[in-house]
């Protein structure tokens, strides 16, 4: 029995010094190892995402300047056209006999003119032998000069048949991609119609008009941009509708200097370079026109921000000793993968961006940074 008892004490006792010795290995274990990116000051430009749509550098509306049944349409719909290019034929059996009948009332006012000059003179030669009198001279004169006034406004009325006659032939004044055909041959057309025959825009270079509120302006002016908002090679970014990013830069080229009292937004105006004529009047997208730039901020990677209780952005920093610290950030706006923090943070400064599910601020950590390969990914 008493062997027993021994027996039983015997392993009670090698069983407490297990159980010490795995509190004492646990209480050994090594520090959680974690991934951070030191952080370093750099000059930033904020930018603003803006909507906006596109519209024609140049649009002309093509409009009949006279009368007539429309009897050819020159172009393809779609085309591109040249300023000067025969677009559509009216009917011109009119303006011809116009045309012909003002020619005929010049000659007539021409030989009118030559009657009266003759007579003139032969007049002037009686006069100086005193054969006629000066009064017969004068209504010589007045006569001659009144066949010349004649042939003038005949000549005019030739011109005006001309133009006329030139006008049904119906041609581009802007070159640029034209549109569909809103009238067919046959269809009868009035001078300056209200309804166009068709609508020419010019698409390479486009412009994009963007609003942007008062107060916003107002903001970016007193941080010192005014000088950038005023200059004409600021270069701005366009997201299509489809939410991929524009090939090409384009630039700020105005600002409407007047407030919509509606709204309270300002227009600008932006142009963009359009070859592959992938932009079209009238198409949705944002721009993304630069603001303001900042001087010693710093992009912290969007996965190290988090959150605290109230919903203020937080960040786990590693200090000198390893130990893990909790830091309150200012963000300004995100920037790609990256937030643009201008407060909580300094030169030097290791911040967690993974391995929080092992760590937590107060505790002793192994950190490694993270690699360039990696920070792509």
């Amino acid at each position: 029995m008493t062997r027993t008892r021994n027996l039983i004490a015997a392993l009670c006792a090698g069983a407490a010094l297990c159980g010490a010795g795995q509190a004492t290995a646990q209480n050994q274990r090594p520090p959680a190892a974690v991934t951070v990116v030191t952080m370093q000051p750099q000059s930033v430009t904020l930018t603003s995402t803006l909507p906006g749509r596109v519209g024609a550098s140049a649009e002309a509306e093509v409009r009949p300047q006279v009368n007539g049944i429309i009897t050819e349409r020159l172009f393809r719909e779609g085309a591109e056209v040249s300023e000067g290019d025969a677009l559509y034929r009216i009917d011109a059996a009119t303006y011809e006999a116009a045309l012909a009948q003002a020619e005929a009332a010049v000659t007539q006012a021409r030989v009118q003119l030559d009657l009266a000059g003759t007579e003139a003179e032969r007049v002037r030669e009686l006069q100086s032998r005193n054969v006629a009198s000066q009064q017969a001279l004068d209504d010589a004169l007045s006569a001659r000069d009144a066949a010349a006034a004649a042939l003038q406004v005949a000549q005019a009325r030739r011109r005006v048949a001309e133009i006329e006659l030139d006008r049904t032939t119906i041609r581009a004044r802007l070159s640029g991609e034209i549109g569909l055909s809103r009238t067919s041959p046959g269809a009868l057309v009035t001078a300056s119609q209200a309804a166009p025959l068709a609508v020419i825009r010019d698409i390479d270079p486009v412009h994009v008009d963007v609003t942007q509120s008062a107060a916003d302006l107002l903001r970016w002016r007193r941080g010192h941009t005014a000088e950038v908002l005023g200059s004409a090679d600021l270069e701005v970014k366009l997201t299509l509708a489809d939410g991929s990013a524009y090939d090409q830069t384009g630039t700020l080229t105005a600002a409407e200097p007047h407030v919509d009292p509606q709204t309270g937004v300002v227009v600008l105006r932006m142009a963009f370079e359009n070859p592959d004529r992938l932009l079209l009047p009238g198409m949705y997208v944002q721009v993304e026109m630069p603001t303001q730039k900042l001087d010693g901020v710093f992009l912290a990677p969007q996965e190290g921000i988090m959150r605290d209780r109230r919903g203020r952005p937080i960040a786990w920093i590693v200090n000198e000793e390893n130990v893990v610290e909790e830091r309150p950030l200012t963000v300004l706006q995100d920037r790609g993968a990256d937030w643009v923090v201008s407060e909580g943070l300094a030169a030097g400064d290791r911040m967690i961006v993974a391995g929080f599910q092992k760590t937590g601020p107060g505790a002793t950590v192994t950190p490694e940074e993270r690699q360039p390969a990696a920070a792509g990914n």
